[in-house]
């Protein structure tokens, strides 16, 4: 888990025992005050660390995981293939690696889309993109991440596209009506599970499982 916790607290609300890895000190201590607010039983289910969630193998044993959580990271990591190692290394035979991140197969779409025809150029050639903040992250293409998570011992079970429709939606806009909320995820769980469109959705959602 990562960020401000949210899915690490919604785990842990459902009766999950949870690991979090957090390397910044201001970030862990936003969760650790989110978390001070939760019910002792969930508080009592979730554990923190200030360490590099690249770094498993430094803190815990083989096989220590049922499902491991990557979401977010990669694209902040020059050389996945090492990182993805470790973390199909702490999994148990049988265990879900979940990777989220960004499809370098579709960069050129949105900035296509948009009449930035210098920026979707280059997206077809180089998978370095920036955030929402400005911050230079790398996308990752599906055929490589078939082939590592086959060469670690976590075979590609399933995935997903995440955001195909609403990734250009306005990120300050209000949010909509209950309703309209709903056939918006309705249509994005669709289209995520069905070619063409979730090939050219902004992210990816790739499910490996540990042999």
């Amino acid at each position: 888990a990562r960020g401000q916790g949210t899915q690490a607290l919604r785990l842990a609300r459902a009766g999950h025992e949870v690991t979090g890895m957090e390397s910044d000190p201001e970030m862990l201590t936003t969760v650790r005050a989110v978390l001070a607010a939760e019910a002792p039983q969930v508080r009592e289910r979730v554990r923190l660390l200030e360490a590099e969630s690249t770094r498993t193998g430094a803190h815990f044993t083989p096989g220590s995981f049922d499902v491991v959580l990557c979401h977010g990271v990669l694209m902040h990591v020059e050389e996945p293939d090492a990182v993805l190692a470790g973390l199909a290394r702490v999994l148990a035979a049988g265990g879900l690696l979940s990777l989220l991140v960004r499809n370098a197969d579709a960069l050129a779409l949105r900035p296509g889309l948009d009449g930035d025809w210098d920026t979707a150029l280059a997206a077809f050639d180089s998978p370095l993109t920036r955030d929402s903040a400005g911050r230079t992250v790398r996308a990752d293409r599906l055929g490589r991440l078939t082939q590592t998570l086959g060469g670690i011992g976590a075979p590609l079970a399933a995935w997903y596209g995440v955001r195909v429709f609403t990734d250009r939606y306005p990120a300050h806009a209000a949010p909509p009506r209950a309703e309209e909320f709903d056939r918006i995820l309705d249509v994005e769980d669709r289209a995520g599970r069905t070619d063409p469109y979730r090939r050219v959705a902004a992210l990816l959602h790739l499910c490996g499982v540990r042999g």
